[in-house]
Parts: structure tokens; C-alpha cells; sequence
């Protein structure tokens, strides 16, 4: 486990935008809580809470991945219209104690969906 610093930054902060990803034109999630997650030089990250998601268009994949900073990450399929978007989402379900804020959040790859963010 490594710990974000001067090296490596990493800081999630409350999105004030409405946070809406749709997957072949349908809803898949649509919040006003979401958190844009900066790491280091990568592009910003928006996080949106399950709750805030239809998980029932969502399917768990065998993939796992592992982040040095975040801990292992989990994949999820999306059904949608008679499609499936393999691994188009991964989410931290226990990241490691300095990441706790994402912990029950799910990211989307934006080249599999379609993020939009709008005023709340």
C-alpha cells in the first residue's frame, strides 16, 4: 500500500454538478452526489454512489484489478438494450484506508459510456 504525496497526489472532492452516464442511450446512473477523484496527471475521475445507479443492468465480471494507492478494484458489465459493455465500470469496494471516501461508488470508462455533467 502506497500513500498519495507530493509524488503522487490524489484528492476526491464533492462534484456540484448533476452526473448523468448513459450506456447505447439509456440511464445507467444519475446523481447530484457523484466525487471527481484527481489522480496524480491522469484525467479526472467521477465516482457515482450505487444507490444513485441501476445496478440491476450491472453484472459482475471475474476481472480485478489492483492500484498500489486504492486497493483492488471490481468489474461490472452493463446490459443494455440487448448489449453488453464488458468491464465498462469498476468500483473500490474496500480501498485502502486513505481512499475510504470511494467506497461504495462506481466509475465508468468513458469510452464505453457516456458521462455528462450538468448544473445541478
Amino acid at each position: 500500500m502506497k500513500l498519495p504525496g507530493p509524488d503522487h497526489p490524489i484528492t476526491i472532492t464533492a462534484n456540484p454538478k448533476r452526473v448523468r452516464v448513459f450506456a447505447d442511450g439509456m440511464v445507467i446512473a444519475d446523481t447530484t452526489k457523484a466525487l471527481t477523484l484527481k489522480e496524480a496527471s491522469y484525467p479526472a475521475v467521477q465516482y457515482v454512489p450505487r444507490t444513485d445507479a441501476k445496478m440491476d443492468l450491472l453484472q459482475r465480471t471475474e476481472r480485478v484489478t489492483h492500484c498500489p494507492y486504492k486497493g483492488d478494484a471490481s468489474y461490472f458489465s452493463i446490459l443494455a438494450n440487448g448489449k453488453t459493455l464488458d468491464n465498462a465500470i469498476w468500483s473500490y469496494e474496500t480501498p485502502f484506508p486513505a481512499m475510504t471516501e470511494i467506497s461504495g461508488y462506481l466509475a465508468f470508462y468513458p469510452d464505453k459510456v457516456r458521462i455528462e455533467e450538468v448544473a445541478a
